[in-house]
C-alpha cells in the first residue's frame, strides 16, 4: 500500500508538471500571436530637462515614420535594435525597451544631465558638460541653466579626457560640488578657469571676484566663503571689495 501510494503521487507530480509546462507554452504562443496595438513612453525628468521629446523618441523608433511598430507582431519587433536607436540620441544616457503583458512596447529613457556650459568665443561652439565629465553639443529644443566656465586661452581643453583624468577630474568635482548644492549653484553666475589653473567666480549678487585657487579642498573653502557671505558681506556691505580670496589655509582676504 505505501509502495502504490508513492506511485500514485509520483504519477500525480508528473501530470501536474506537465500540466504546468503546457500551460506555460500555450501562454508563450499567445503573447507571441500578439501585435503591438501603442507604445508608452516614459522620460525621466527628475532635473527639469526637456531635451528629448516624446516626438523625438517615436520618430527614432519609426526612422521618422518610414517603418512602423504598431500592429507588428511580436516576433517582428527587435527590442535590442529599438533600444540601439535610443540611445544614439546625444542626450539620451539610457533607454530600455520592453513589452507589457498585452505585447504592447514600454519606452523608459534617462536623460544625459548637463552642469556647467563651457563658452567659446564663438557661442556657436560652446557645448555642455554633463555631470559624469562628458562633453554634449547644446540643444535646439531646450537650454539649460547651469554655471557657465571660461577659460584661458593657455588653460587646457576642457573635452572628455581631461574630465577623465586626475587633473581633470579635481575640476569635475568642483562642479559637482556647486550642482548638488542650491545656494552655490544659484549664487555663482560664472567660473573661470586661468592659465595657471586657478579657479575664480563671479557672484549673482556683489561685484567682487571670487579667488577660488586650484580646485583642492573644495569643501573646507566654501565653509569660509559662506562666512564671507553670512558674517563680512552684510556688515560691511555686498560692494565693499572688488575681491575676496578664500584659496590659502586659514585665511580669508578681502579688498
Amino acid at each position: 500500500m505505501p509502495l502504490n501510494r508513492k506511485i500514485k503521487s509520483l504519477i500525480f507530480a508528473f501530470c501536474c508538471v506537465a500540466v504546468f509546462g503546457a500551460l506555460v507554452v500555450f501562454a508563450g504562443e499567445r503573447q507571441q500571436q500578439k501585435n503591438c496595438e501603442k507604445v508608452n513612453i516614459s522620460i525621466e525628468n527628475e532635473y527639469n530637462n526637456y531635451f528629448i521629446s516624446e516626438k523625438e523618441v517615436t520618430e527614432l523608433l519609426t526612422r521618422d515614420g518610414a517603418e512602423k511598430i504598431a500592429g507588428l507582431n511580436r516576433s517582428e519587433i527587435n527590442l535590442k535594435n529599438l533600444e540601439m536607436r535610443i540611445k544614439a540620441h546625444k542626450f539620451v544616457k539610457d533607454a530600455q525597451v520592453s513589452r507589457d503583458l498585452k505585447g504592447n512596447l514600454k519606452v523608459s529613457i534617462k536623460q544625459n544631465r548637463p552642469i556647467a556650459r563651457l563658452i567659446h568665443e564663438n557661442s556657436d561652439n560652446d557645448v555642455y558638460i554633463d555631470d559624469e565629465g562628458n562633453i554634449l553639443p547644446l540643444s535646439e529644443r531646450f537650454t539649460a541653466r547651469v554655471i557657465p566656465i571660461t577659460k584661458s586661452v593657455q588653460s587646457p581643453a576642457l573635452n572628455n579626457a581631461f574630465f577623465q583624468d586626475s587633473v581633470g577630474h579635481a575640476y569635475l568635482s568642483l562642479l559637482q560640488f556647486i550642482d548638488h548644492d542650491a545656494f552655490w549653484k544659484a549664487q555663482l553666475a560664472q567660473m573661470h578657469i586661468e592659465a595657471d589653473g586657478k579657479v575664480t567666480f563671479q557672484p549673482q549678487v556683489g561685484d567682487q571676484k571670487i579667488e577660488f585657487g586650484l580646485p583642492e579642498d573644495i569643501e573646507r573653502k566654501f565653509k569660509k566663503l559662506m562666512i564671507v557671505y553670512k558674517q563680512v558681506l552684510p556688515q560691511m556691505g555686498w560692494n565693499k571689495y572688488k575681491r575676496v580670496n578664500i584659496e590659502f589655509n586659514d585665511q580669508i582676504i578681502c579688498e
